[in-house]
């Protein structure tokens, strides 16, 4: 008998768009496609040729998590002009229910359901079963969340921890932040623990260095770094790490997330290695008279494939009706 898909996950980045299928009572998207934002003038778009190619379904709730704070009605993603309105969206499709969450919150929500093989420890001991967790990935941008314990088990945080401040450590770091300064009137985590961060800090540099950058991506950056054949590509990517471990750190502190650091993103999971191996440990432990407290938090680092959009899906449980925005028939 073949699958009856009546569950539509979609996952919306700054650059990538992630949909899949779900059977009745699942929470693992078992039909799955990906698209380029860029590629497509809006959401409603990518749907109807999402669903035009899937099997056969009968879509009667949708949950779609997206890259921006979730307030209101209209949705504008934070680093895409993408905008859209949830109602129209349901109306649209006729889907008896939609509901629309952070993607970050639905990263966090997704925790619970990894499997050991999806995780990549880096340091640290055992976590607390029962403590706070903390989530950050880097990306099109900076996402930060957590996880903490109820009478009725895990419940997400929600927020813009991405764009805290970041204060200069040094005169090298003071000059490269006032550049930021100077054209944004703040200096955020997601200036840096971004792919677009990685861009400009790389081009910052090599201004400050008097060379004339190269139109690298962030996957260029990391790569010359990692063969070691760029000096500029290398402090950007230490910077990178070290800073990782400082915001990291200071988010673990503030939950108490004796539960553990959980890393997402598209680009730290691909840095594999790389990263294990750089600065990014010893910054995350180096809090002064916490640095013990922080040494025995386990960190670690997601490799599942998709998991926002289970963290999607789960955000249909009643339970978290407080989460995001909701629109029925």
């Amino acid at each position: 008998m073949s699958a009856v898909y009546n569950t539509l996950a979609i996952d919306i980045g700054g650059t990538n768009i992630r949909l899949g299928l779900l059977e009745a009572d699942s929470l693992r998207p078992s039909y799955i496609k990906t698209f380029k934002i860029n590629e497509f003038s809006g959401l409603a778009e990518v749907i109807e040729l999402f669903l035009s190619s899937a099997p056969p379904q009968q879509i009667k709730q949708a949950a779609i998590d997206v890259a921006t704070p979730v307030t209101q009605d209209t949705i504008k993603l934070t680093n895409h002009a993408w905008t859209f309105s949830i109602r129209e969206i349901r109306a649209h499709f006729g889907f008896e229910r939609l509901k629309v969450i952070n993607d970050f919150t639905a990263m966090a929500l997704s925790i619970p359901l990894l499997e050991a093989s999806e995780l990549k420890q880096v340091g640290g001991g055992v976590a607390d079963p029962d403590g706070a967790i903390a989530l950050l990935g880097a990306g099109t941008g900076l996402g930060v969340s957590g996880l903490i314990r109820s009478a009725a088990g895990w419940y997400p945080l929600s927020g813009e921890g991405g764009h805290v401040t970041l204060g200069a450590r040094n005169a090298r770091e003071l000059a490269i932040f006032a550049a930021f300064w100077e054209k944004y009137g703040h200096m955020s985590a997601e200036r840096l623990l971004s792919g677009t961060g990685l861009e400009e800090f790389y081009q910052v540099i090599c201004r400050l260095d008097g060379k004339m950058p190269e139109p690298l991506q962030p996957a260029d950056i990391s790569g010359r770094a990692i063969a070691k054949v760029c000096p500029a590509c290398i402090e950007t990517m230490n910077l990178f790490c070290e800073w990782f471990g400082i915001v990291a750190g200071n988010l673990t502190l503030s939950l108490g997330a004796t539960g553990g650091v959980y890393i997402g993103g598209g680009i730290v999971p691909n840095l594999g290695d790389y990263f294990i191996h750089s600065s990014f440990r010893s910054a995350f432990e180096t809090k002064g008279r916490f640095t013990g407290f922080m040494q025995k938090v386990p960190v670690y680092i997601i490799e599942a494939d998709n998991p926002a959009l289970r963290g999607a899906a789960a955000s249909l449980n009643q339970r978290f009706d407080k989460i995001g925005i909701s629109c029925t028939a």
